[in-house]
């Protein structure tokens, strides 16, 4: 099960593997208070992906192809990520306001077809 959880909500023990998937370290946020095993910034947008995303030069349905586009190269980092949470949950942590369009969302789709294909 891959699911996304705010990094502001509490940690539970449902969440199984526990990783961050933002490429900034969250404002406001102690390095030692969140409860996470992970730093994943390799499966993060680019810098220019996110820039344009966040400043709204780009809408979700582009931000979405695109960063799909950018995790096509990053297949086997992805499925070292899956072998982690082989055998439990992985939650992916982020840090984004909007709950349903963030990049979190399109990396956890993308890591389900890609557990299909293994």
């Amino acid at each position: 099960m891959i699911q996304c959880k705010r990094l502001y909500d509490a940690a539970s023990a449902g969440d199984g593997y526990r990783v961050l998937v933002d490429r900034l370290w969250p404002r406001g946020v102690k390095k030692d208070a969140l409860e996470y095993d992970e730093w994943c910034k390799t499966l993060t947008p680019s810098p220019a992906l996110r820039k344009d995303f966040h400043s709204g030069a780009i809408d979700f349905a582009a931000f979405r192809e695109a960063w799909l586009a950018e995790l096509a190269e990053l297949t086997e980092e992805g499925e070292r990520l899956l072998g982690q949470a082989k055998d439990r949950p992985l939650t992916l942590l982020y840090g984004a306001k909007d709950t349903q369009h963030n990049h979190a969302q399109v990396l956890a789709e993308w890591l389900r077809g890609l557990a299909i294909r293994q």
